[in-house]
């Protein structure tokens, strides 16, 4: 098993990919600032099928509450742009999808910013059975720069907890 490192030409998601399909699991993400560009970017890999179960793009409230099951009362008290989102859309999305891992990513790719919340801050939750971790994280550069740049924490994120949590 090719389990130590990726291999210099290996993208990050063709490394969780295969590890993903040596081992077995199933992968499912909630995605809201990148629209599903973590979700492409697993599916750009042959074979994909075999660990990515679906993912949801839950670009607004209505459909982090209404499909993902966040609570309201997460939405009202910390906004879609936090921790404890986060948190649930990682392992809501793992729940309903019954999967290994769940992974979300909630932040502001901008133009603009909200109140206290600037362009570039993205928190990225990882759900696997073990337990479940939220990184808040702040991106700088272009909406599409900040898109990448969440998708490419969380593709690492998912390798660390291959690697370090043993799912």
């Amino acid at each position: 098993m090719r389990d130590s490192v990726a291999a210099p030409e290996e993208a990050v998601e063709e490394t969780a990919g295969r590890l993903l399909a040596e081992r077995g699991l199933t992968i499912a993400c909630a995605e809201s600032c990148t629209g599903g560009l973590l979700t492409s970017r697993l599916t750009d890999i042959a074979g994909s099928s075999a660990y990515v179960r679906g993912a949801v793009v839950s670009y607004t409230n209505e459909v982090k509450a209404g499909v993902l099951g966040v609570r309201q009362e997460t939405l009202d008290a910390h906004t879609a742009v936090s921790e404890p989102t986060a948190r649930e859309m990682a392992e809501n999305v793992r729940r309903l999808l019954q999967t290994d891992i769940g992974v979300s990513i909630t932040g502001l790719a901008g133009p603009a910013g909200a109140p206290g919340q600037p362009v570039g801050l993205v928190y990225i939750g990882i759900a696997v059975p073990s337990g479940t971790r939220v990184t808040e994280n702040r991106f700088a550069g272009s909406r599409k720069e900040i898109k990448w740049q969440a998708s490419q924490r969380a593709l690492e994120m998912v390798l660390h907890a291959l690697f370090r949590w043993h799912c």
